[in-house]
């Protein structure tokens, strides 16, 4: 098989490729099994529309009929957000999905991987996955934290999801030298809230010394990604104990559901929702947006260091 086959560039993408311009890589999952629609595919276009305002292309990655998509269109992305026939994929699912020429929308990792093959360095998303609380017996912990181990992208998200375990999250992080580092802040942000009992690595306070910091581990040779954890805006966050309250709930009617594997998040999401009344999908919204500008902030001047 080629490559070159399989991986298929909007117009938009494979120009701004061409002309050496930012690209912001965008995931899918986000929007077939983290949303309801229309809010899915409504926050995707809003979130691309955010990308082209603050100096990049945006590259919404997908599976469509066995072709990994650098850029979607949006027909194409409607049919991510309603359909029933889209499988979520992980780096263990790409190989099936291509090969059988199936529909997909691509995870944290899965993303992280064809954005790479694709030559696109800063992907904006909502949260990392990590290691889910218990994993000390379930053994359940993200692809996310591997692929960030491994794979050379720069991941801007609102930090880990709080339905994880933080603190655990943090430490398999710190074992495979994965950078966290807080865009103005010196604490590890929890998705819904900007705060959390644990500290990031690293504080860097602009995109420009977000940019240095990252084209210098690669150019030393370092290979692997970054977290760069930013926080949501005060305005639009839950309060750290308010969240914690209801996630302890929905955890515990996940785990008398026996529902595991990768059917946690997505319950979780919606079951938090529920509990919410709505507010946990505005503050997903608002800090999948927030991510996105400083995405594509630091994708310009990443440009910069390689001029």
């Amino acid at each position: 098989m080629n490559l070159k086959d399989v991986l298929v560039f909007s117009e938009e993408v494979e120009k701004a490729m061409k002309e050496n311009k930012p690209v912001v890589a965008l995931e899918s999952t986000i929007i077939s099994h983290g949303m309801p629609y229309p809010q899915n595919v409504e926050t995707a276009k809003e979130v691309e529309q955010l990308i082209c305002e603050n100096g990049a292309v945006p590259a919404t990655i997908a599976i469509l009929d066995g072709k990994i998509k650098i850029g979607v269109n949006e027909e194409e992305l409607e049919f991510l957000g309603t359909s029933k026939e889209i499988e979520k994929v992980s780096r263990r699912d790409l190989p099936y999905v291509i090969a059988m020429k199936k529909h997909g929308a691509t995870t944290v990792a899965a993303t992280m991987i064809c954005a790479n093959m694709a030559g696109i360095k800063v992907f904006a998303t909502g949260g990392i996955g990590g290691v889910h609380r218990g994993a000390e017996q379930t053994m359940d912990i993200s692809a996310d934290l591997q692929e960030l181990a491994r794979t050379n992208v720069a991941v801007v998200c609102a930090g880990a999801k709080s339905i994880l375990d933080l603190g655990l999250t943090l430490e398999y992080l710190e074992t495979n030298g994965v950078p966290v580092i807080g865009y103005g802040t010196d604490i590890l942000p929890a998705f819904y809230s900007s705060t959390s009992p644990f500290k990031v690595n690293y504080r860097v306070d602009t995109p420009e010394e977000m940019a240095k910091l990252i084209a210098t581990k690669w150019e030393l040779g370092l290979n692997g990604g970054l977290v760069i954890a930013n926080p949501i805006p005060k305005e639009d966050e839950l309060e750290e104990s308010y969240i914690n309250s209801i996630i302890e709930e929905a955890l515990k009617e996940a785990e008398e559901k026996q529902i595991a594997g990768k059917a946690v998040t997505p319950f979780l999401l919606d079951k938090i929702k529920t509990l919410t009344g709505g507010k946990s999908l505005e503050a997903n919204i608002a800090l999948v947006k927030n991510n996105a500008v400083l995405a594509a902030k630091i994708a310009a001047n990443l440009k910069g260091c390689y001029a």
